[in-house]
């Protein structure tokens, strides 16, 4: 007994010193406070009440607020991750999350539901999620195209389909609207493919080994033909132009319409009449706008694993070198945290886009901007890149063939006989259940990357020199420990934002002089400020891990305080003595 007594006396400290994990990926820790299920995808109303319940579980943490509305009344919601305990939201630097811009595009809303559960699940319990949480805003916009997610989700659709908003248009321009969509011929929810069999008349032929798969024959002098053709997606002729599926629901594009190298339908299209047409995103811009202490900027699409920043055309021309390097600084660490992406400008390494979202949040806002692609086929298979035909193959092996609707007859009224078959619409742009939790956390962890890279500033110790005749020197250096500075260079170059402003404050001070040193083994060296040198603007602000060093001359003695103020940054303060 005395000895049973005597060691459950030693493990009492012990046991008293334990403090939960959280539940930060690893298989043997807790479970989480909310579970989630990471292999599925849910639609539109599934996935804000995922949020709501996250809300619910910290209700200090997490707050809703509804920005807008889509064409079709749905909510454009918000949530705000804050600690209101440790600062007001407006004195915070903040990141805004965005997904599912492109209705098919449905991944996104889960990246952003992911980011906000893996924080809140962490926040307490691990010291960089707390720090990150406690520090910083994170403005969570789970859906851009709630009407479009929620089409693809009810309606019968393929993998790029409800692609754009609802709003009728007419895209082939014969007067009528929505008129010749894509129809579910069979009623099976898919919208598939067609073939018709004409032996010796056609362009493919049936591979021997797997009849799914149609292959092109090659150009010959023998003339050798297939002996079938393809149709196009499932569909008829609705409006009688002899066309199929050539004005489908909607066709509008929300990361076309935004006021960065705009240009009209002509020439881009789904941009609609003018940049921010749509209500979607005129709310968008509406809220980023009035909240100048935004300075990141994640915005998830789909698919081909990729980690895209502008400039979106190359008549932008280059962006400035400072944000180049932090550019290239995260991206290239986003390489390593998520295998099979490629770092890339958009316009350079994959298309160009007028009117896109990052290119209007940094050319336009001066934010440090990212678009990720989410998922790559190559993540089925780490060692080589993965072919259209390998396709096959891993839905046979991995998912029991039930990616794909087997071909079969169908009598078309304007096609005769043929087959519909092909993959649905959840293979393809949106991984199989099994790899979604990997591509969620690491595109998550990879904002939380961007996060920690807001900028941070700190003021060193002052020193302060007696000149003579009752005058005296302050010098201080303000530093930020961060990449991302406090004001972008492109932000400092088109004068967007407030500039960063340095004050010294001391009711026994009179401040007689002050600027910038230019050189920190001379202290004379320095650019002084002609007006108020009690408060020193800083128009470019501070850089990637940069400094400044500045010198007041001041006349007296007493308490005073030093504070810089930035929009992107956390307001830093230090007092001092005065001799």
């Amino acid at each position: 007994m005395i000895a049973l007594v005597l060691g459950l006396l030693v493990l009492q400290p012990q046991d008293s010193r334990k403090s939960p994990e959280g539940f930060p990926g690893l298989a043997a820790g807790r479970a989480p406070r909310v579970e989630i299920a990471w292999n599925r995808l849910y639609d539109i109303d599934a996935l804000y009440a995922h949020f709501d319940r996250l809300a619910a579980e910290w209700p200090e943490l997490l707050t809703k607020q509804v920005i807008g509305h889509s064409i079709e009344n749905r909510e454009m919601r918000v949530y705000t991750l804050a600690n209101p305990y440790s600062g007001a939201e407006a004195d915070k630097p903040a990141m805004w999350v965005d997904g599912n811009v492109h209705g098919n595009e449905v991944q996104g809303g889960e990246a952003v539901l992911y980011l906000a559960w893996y924080l809140l699940e962490n926040h307490g319990t691990n010291a960089r999620a707390t720090e990150l949480v406690d520090g910083t805003v994170f403005y969570l916009l789970p859906s851009v195209n709630p009407d479009g997610r929620a089409h693809w989700f009810q309606g019968a659709h393929n993998a790029h389909s409800s692609r754009t908003g609802v709003q009728p248009l007419d895209d082939d321009h014969d007067g009528l609207f929505d008129e010749d969509a894509p129809d579910d011929l069979d009623g099976d929810g898919n919208i598939v493919m067609m073939r018709k069999y004409l032996p010796g008349e056609g362009d493919f032929r049936l591979n021997p080994d797997d009849p799914r798969v149609m292959e092109r024959v090659p150009p010959n002098d023998k003339g050798i033909r297939g002996d079938w053709i393809t149709l196009g997606q499932e569909g008829l002729d609705n409006d009688g132009d002899g066309r199929v599926n050539e004005d489908e629901v909607g066709g509008y594009d929300m990361n076309r319409a935004w006021p960065a190298l705009w240009y009209p339908e002509h020439v881009q299209g789904g941009a609609g009449p003018y940049p921010l047409y749509w209500p979607e995103t005129r709310s968008i811009a509406r809220f980023l706008l009035t909240h100048p202490s935004v300075a990141a900027v994640q915005s998830f699409h789909n698919n081909g694993g990729m980690i895209l920043r502008g400039p979106g055309a190359e008549s932008y021309g280059e962006y400035p070198r400072d944000d180049v390097r932090v550019y290239d600084e995260l991206g290239k660490e986003g390489e390593k945290m998520l295998p099979f992406y490629r770092y890339m400008i958009i316009w350079k390494d994959l298309y160009s886009v007028f009117g896109g979202f990052v290119n209007w949040t940094y050319e336009g806002l001066g934010i440090l901007s990212f678009t990720n692609e989410l998922w790559n086929d190559d993540a089925q298979d780490p060692e080589k890149k993965i072919e259209p035909r390998d396709r096959y193959f891993f839905d046979d092996k991995l998912l029991l063939g039930a990616g794909f609707v087997d071909w079969h007859p169908y009598t078309h009224p304007l096609f005769g006989e043929v087959e519909l078959g092909g993959f649905k619409k959840d293979v393809g742009r949106v991984p199989p259940s099994f790899l979604e939790e990997e591509m969620l956390h690491r595109n998550a962890l990879f904002c939380v990357r961007h996060a920690e890279a807001l900028p941070r500033v700190a003021i060193r110790e002052p020193l302060v020199s007696d000149l003579g005749g009752g005058v005296k020197a302050i010098d201080v250096v303000v530093a930020n420990e961060r990449i991302i500075p406090t004001r972008s260079a492109v932000a400092r170059e088109k004068k967007i934002g407030a500039p960063d402003v340095l004050t010294l404050e001391g009711q026994g001070l009179e401040v007689l002089a002050g600027g910038f040193r230019s050189d920190r083994f001379r202290p004379t060296e320095i650019q002084l400020q002609e007006h108020e040198p009690a408060r020193l603007l800083c128009e470019g602000g501070l850089g990637s891990r940069g400094e400044l060093r500045v010198r007041w001359i001041v006349r007296g003695s007493g308490a005073a305080t030093i504070r810089y103020r930035a929009e992107k940054a956390r307001d830093a303060e230090r007092t001092l003595s005065v001799p």
